[in-house]
C-alpha cells in the first residue's frame, strides 16, 4: 500500500497533474508525471489532503490512479487499481522528490497480465520523464 501522503485525494490535485503534467500514454494505461519545479521557481505542487503538521518536511512523490467503468465491471477495476498500485508502490522512489503521478488505466487493462502492465507503466514513465516536445500537427 502506498502511505497516506504518498496518495493523490482531491479532484484538485488530479486536475492539476493532469492538466500541468506531461503525458505519455501506452498500450495499457495513460500517466501524466508532473515534475518538481527548480529551487528558484515558485512551488506550483499540490499539497496533500490530509491537514497534518505544516512542518519543512522533504517533499514526497505522490501517485493517483483512474480506472473509469470502460475498464469493467467494479471487480475487474479493483483488480486494476490494486496491480497498478502495487506497479507503482515499486516505482516512486525512483521518481523524483515532488514528483505527482497519476495513472490511467485503459479498457485493455482489464484483459492484460500484471507482466505486461509492468512493462507499459515503465515505458510511459520513461516516456514522460524524457520531456520530448510536442509532435506538430
Amino acid at each position: 500500500m502506498l502511505t497516506a501522503a504518498q496518495r493523490l485525494r482531491r479532484s484538485s490535485d488530479f486536475a492539476a497533474a493532469v492538466r500541468g503534467g506531461r503525458r505519455a500514454g501506452r498500450g495499457t494505461l495513460v500517466v501524466h508525471l508532473t515534475l518538481p519545479v527548480t529551487s528558484e521557481a515558485v512551488d506550483v505542487a499540490p499539497k496533500p489532503a490530509w491537514g497534518g503538521a505544516e512542518e519543512e518536511s522533504a517533499p514526497v512523490s505522490r501517485a493517483g490512479f483512474v480506472v473509469s467503468k470502460a475498464v469493467g465491471p467494479a471487480v475487474v477495476r479493483n483488480k486494476v487499481r490494486r496491480r497498478l498500485r502495487h506497479l507503482v508502490r515499486e516505482r516512486l522512489a525512483a521518481l523524483p522528490a515532488g514528483s505527482t503521478l497519476v495513472v490511467r488505466a485503459l479498457p485493455a487493462s482489464a484483459d492484460a497480465p500484471y507482466q505486461r502492465l509492468g512493462v507499459d507503466l515503465d515505458a510511459a514513465l520513461a516516456a514522460a520523464r524524457s520531456g520530448r516536445g510536442r509532435r506538430s500537427r
